[in-house]
């Protein structure tokens, strides 16, 4: 297990992915995680309260609203840990920071920016150009 330094981040003039930059984004991951989990099991406990109790009608349908909204965020959380949980096997099988079309290095600025991603800009934009083709037809 590699320890990083309290300050540190990756940099561009180090080797793609060497051992210290996999650590910080294996670390990262595990932190977003952890708080998505800790916002999940809040929104569990809120939820498991009890039924509404406003008496009046409005305030009882601000509530349900804000309960449903409050669900679909919980719902794309649930998500997000899956490929949260994917973006972990990719760190420890050494493919975390290539990109999957390709095996190009994705970037240090995309993966600061989103640490789930598996494509680099370009297979990304590429990506979205086929899908938007192929919508339009």
């Amino acid at each position: 297990m590699i320890t990083l330094p309290p300050d540190y981040r990756p940099s561009e003039g180090e080797e793609f992915m060497n051992p210290l930059q996999t650590e910080y984004f294996r670390q990262k991951l595990l932190k977003w995680r952890a708080e998505l989990l800790k916002e999940a099991g809040d929104t569990l406990a809120s939820l498991s309260e009890g039924g509404i109790h406003e008496a009046d009608i409005t305030d009882r349908a601000s509530v349900e609203t804000d309960r449903a909204l409050e669900l679909r965020t919980r719902d794309r959380a649930r998500k997000l840990i899956g490929k949260i949980n994917l973006a972990l096997q990719r760190v420890e099988n050494g493919s975390y920071g290539y990109c999957e079309e390709t095996g190009e290095p994705i970037g240090l600025k995309r993966l600061e920016a989103r640490p789930i991603a598996t494509l680099s800009i370009e297979a990304q934009e590429q990506h979205e150009r086929m899908e938007k083709t192929h919508r339009d037809d």
